[in-house]
């Protein structure tokens, strides 16, 4: 069985990570977001002692991070060949790495680019920021105005890879889930 393989996108504090979790429970498969653990793991050992918005700020070789980062990404898609289930979902996707280089304005050499055209997804839904429910933590490093604006940058590497990101709009948990699985399986 071919799945299709969906990713839910947006600034940090859209609400992302309460639907995957949701998602799980009503029993889909979902992809987590890798970047909070490799955040907390930087933290550790840069030995930070301010609040930073930018978690590169925690590594020696920004550049790796984001390799390993990607790496990541691509070991995720890679993971789901062979599921036998009809949607997989992934808290961010591969594009989200460019996305998030080019808002802290780094450059990035084309095996970025190569891995976003070569491991293609069906479906990007984009969550945009909601002041409302927005909240840094200790993994969350940026403020509400910064979420907008990488917002906008995820919005526009994925369209620059030629996808039609679908906006999911603020509203409950369960009314989002309801409005995605609608998109994802029209009646």
């Amino acid at each position: 069985m071919d799945s299709k393989r969906v990713v839910i996108t947006g600034g940090p504090g859209t609400g992302k990570t309460s639907i995957i979790i949701e998602l799980e429970r009503l029993g889909f498969f979902c992809f987590h977001e890798i970047i909070r653990n490799m955040t907390l793991d930087a933290k550790k050992e840069g030995n930070s002692e301010h609040f930073i918005s930018n978690p590169l700020a925690f590594v020696p070789d920004p550049y790796s991070f984001n390799q390993e980062l990607l790496k990541g990404r691509v070991a995720q898609f890679k993971d789901a060949v062979g599921r036998d289930r009809s949607i997989l979902f992934y808290d961010r996707g591969i594009p989200d790495v460019l996305a998030y280089m080019n808002y802290f304005k780094q450059e990035y050499g084309d095996e970025f680019i190569k891995a976003c055209m070569d491991y293609r997804y069906d479906e990007v839904l984009l969550l945009p920021p909601w002041k409302d429910i927005y909240i840094s933590d200790n993994e969350r490093l940026e403020n509400f105005q910064e979420a907008l604006e990488i917002n906008g940058h995820l919005e526009e590497v994925y369209k620059s890879f030629g996808y039609h990101p679908y906006i999911i709009a603020e509203g409950t948990v369960d009314a989002r889930i309801s409005h995605i699985l609608k998109v994802l399986r029209p009646e």
